[in-house]
């Protein structure tokens, strides 16, 4: 019986250290695994790019911006 006992405990243990090697496994290859981030920085980046361009393009279209820069060359132009 105490064969039994022992046997039953050393396989208990033994499973339980293999548990814990594979957790720690597990924890050691979701740290170094970041290749989905990289896409999703792409992707967030290329998001607030458009966004900027698409401030940019409504300030430059506007109409105090166009009186000014048609200002601007009608002044340099006149002066040659």
């Amino acid at each position: 019986m105490a064969q039994r006992i022992r046997s039953m405990r050393r396989r208990y243990l033994r499973r339980a250290m293999q548990f814990s090697v594979a957790v720690q496994e597990r924890i050691r290859r979701g740290l170094r695994d970041d290749a989905g981030m990289t896409t999703v920085e792409y992707a967030v980046g290329t998001v607030v790019a458009a966004a900027l361009a698409a401030v940019l393009y409504k300030i430059v279209t506007g109409d105090s911006i166009v009186t000014g820069l048609t200002n601007l060359v009608t002044r340099a132009l006149g002066s040659v």
